[in-house]
């Protein structure tokens, strides 16, 4: 059996939790639906386990592990911090983590009624996240970079997903050409999520009520996070959301709309894969993601 094969079962974050903390080993342990490079675990009312599953090496949670104690405190939503090391051993050769857990409903399974509530709300995190950040803090290999470095992902989302989901093609990539042509970021690297959508978002008495999932940090150009604007946000909520962040030039508004085509393609082809039975898919992302691409072609 490969590392990869490994069931993870309440009875193994069980056995795990004797081993190197004992002390939480009598903590309920419920599983949580979803993920993939990682699964999650409740432990007790306040506490989660991350487990590695999918992801091919330890990088994603070893950076949770240095960065966030760093970030949350200064951070208006909570976020998840690790407050426990699980090491690898015999009995599960890979990195798990115990984490403050995040209370709120996924937001691909749940909604934003308060639209203007959650674009302040988007907004006031992404202010307090978007800092300068340090020469040692995580660079991206395959986040963070240009829209006219990320086209040939764009045209593989965009010949993958059917036709007739995506609806104006051309559309499409006339946002896409208009983010490519905008200029590049000339600030300095600022921290970046990196990966904004709504698995990785929760929601509570219709807003925004945290944020999930860091793996993806990284300093770099802050326009891969405003694309939420589009993402996350109900319709008529971006204006909302751009005059409250006060920080992005037309250039990078640009490019985030841009990179928000793009993630709605993601959407778009993860929903597909799920309704035909793909490793991965998930079939009511599909909505989202059409959902999405609608507010970035109307630009609202």
């Amino acid at each position: 059996m490969t590392d990869t094969e490994i069931e993870i079962t309440a009875d193994l974050v069980r056995d795990l939790l004797r081993e190197q903390h004992p002390d939480l080993a009598g903590l309920a342990v419920r599983e949580v639906a979803g993920g993939w490079g990682n699964q999650m675990w409740r432990l007790g009312d306040e506490l989660a386990v991350r487990m590695q599953r999918m992801d091919p090496t330890p990088e994603l949670q070893l950076k949770e592990r240095r960065w966030l104690p760093v970030l949350a405190p200064r951070l208006p939503l909570p976020v998840p911090t690790p407050v426990r090391f699980g090491e690898p051993s015999g009995r599960f050769p890979k990195h798990w983590t115990v984490m403050t857990w995040v209370a709120g409903e996924p937001l691909d399974h749940g909604s934003i009624s308060r639209g203007a509530h959650a674009a302040d709300t988007l907004a006031g995190f992404l202010r307090a996240l978007h800092v300068e950040a340090p020469a040692e803090a995580p660079a991206s290999a395959d986040l963070g970079a240009h829209p006219q470095r990320c086209t040939s992902g764009f045209e593989h989302f965009l010949q993958a997903v059917d036709p007739g989901a995506v609806g104006d093609v051309g559309a499409v990539r006339d946002v896409w050409a208009d983010a490519v042509a905008a200029p590049e970021w000339a600030g300095p690297p600022v921290w970046v999520h990196g990966d904004l959508h709504p698995a990785n978002v929760v929601v509570s008495d219709g807003t925004l009520a945290g944020v999930v999932d860091f793996g993806s940090l990284f300093a770099g150009d802050p326009a891969w996070d405003l694309a939420a604007a589009w993402v996350l946000l109900p319709a008529g909520a971006a204006a909302r959301f751009f005059d409250a962040y006060g920080q992005a030039d037309e250039a990078t508004i640009r490019r985030a709309r841009g990179l928000a085509a793009l993630k709605s393609l993601f959407l778009l082809l993860m929903g597909q894969n799920g309704d035909r039975g793909l490793p991965g898919g998930k079939p009511h992302w599909g909505p989202a993601g059409r959902a999405a691409l609608d507010r970035v072609l109307k630009g609202v």
